[in-house]
């Protein structure tokens, strides 16, 4: 595909939690080659992270970046290196929040954060895929400490995108205005960090969509949703991040039981999803697609 251009309206497509379990990576890979997913991200550390890969080498048009775990999953490095950030089985926090101020604090904490990112990033680009992108679990990749380790890392390893998780809150809530509160709370502070995040993108020549959708509907992207949303892109490259799965599935049972990873399934399949797509004449790419061409993205 060529670049995206300003006037059109693009549409990334990213299923996260790639390698989580055979589940995961069957229902991402179903997004794919039956309906409208175009990248997906790749957790280096998972239980079938392996055959994820494997899979990934057939699907030559599946954009694949990297998910970078620091919370609710294992490190690469052991947990000798990493005595401030995992247990002794080098396991990460499980409760973001907790994890994230230690990080903040910790001078400590921050070296084995950057050495871990570092870790997750050379274990990706050994199984000889090319990194379309970088995101994080949860979106820890927006905290500051995490952010300016990435940065750094993606210069010297030629990561051309990240993603920049910000929402319009009021388009949300537009589309679904439950939990209204905890929305909100969440736009506000994904806004904060994303302000600081954009420029920082742009001083170290990162590319990022223009627009972001599925931070306030993780788990529950279903049809309607999606036939609410694709109306409203507005022009420029947006991405629609989402978790499908084929359940059952102990993994997800155990991360995400509130999750509707089969209902988000059934609407990237959809037939009537498909349709709006063509409708409204939107373009669907991957994170590879970006490019310096002024007026793709950022």
């Amino acid at each position: 595909m060529s670049a995206p251009t300003a006037a059109a309206r693009c549409l990334i497509v990213n299923g996260d939690d790639f390698g989580l379990s055979s589940q995961v990576n069957a229902g991402i890979l179903r997004a794919h080659r039956h309906g409208i997913l175009t990248n997906t991200s790749l957790m280096v550390t998972a239980p079938a992270w392996r055959e994820a890969v494997d899979s990934a080498r057939e699907q030559p048009a599946l954009g694949v970046g990297l998910h970078l775990t620091l919370v609710q999953g294992r490190a690469v490095l052991p947990a000798r290196n990493l005595p401030t950030i995992t247990d002794a089985d080098g396991w990460f926090a499980d409760n973001p929040t907790r994890a994230g101020l230690r990080y903040f604090f910790s001078p400590r904490a921050r070296a084995e954060v950057r050495a871990e990112c570092r870790a997750q990033i050379e274990r990706f680009l050994a199984t000889g895929l090319q990194p379309s992108h970088v995101d994080g679990h949860l979106n820890l990749h927006m905290h500051p400490v995490v952010m300016d380790a990435v940065l750094e890392l993606a210069a010297e390893y030629a990561i051309p995108a990240m993603r920049l998780t910000r929402e319009d809150t009021a388009a949300g809530l537009a589309l679904d205005p439950r939990q209204a509160w905890a929305k909100r709370w969440e736009g506000w502070l994904f806004a904060k960090l994303a302000d600081r995040g954009a420029s920082a993108f742009d001083r170290a020549g990162v590319r990022h969509p223009d627009h972001l959708f599925g931070l306030h509907q993780s788990g529950h992207v279903d049809e309607a949703y999606l036939l609410g949303l694709l109306p409203r892109l507005c022009p420029g490259v947006t991405e629609l991040y989402c978790h499908p799965a084929m359940l059952p599935c102990p993994e997800v049972e155990h991360w995400t039981p509130a999750y509707r990873r089969d209902l988000e399934l059934e609407a990237l399949t959809s037939i009537r999803v498909a349709a709006a797509v063509r409708d409204h004449d939107i373009r669907l790419v991957s994170y590879a697609n970006l490019s310096s061409t002024p007026g793709a993205a950022h």
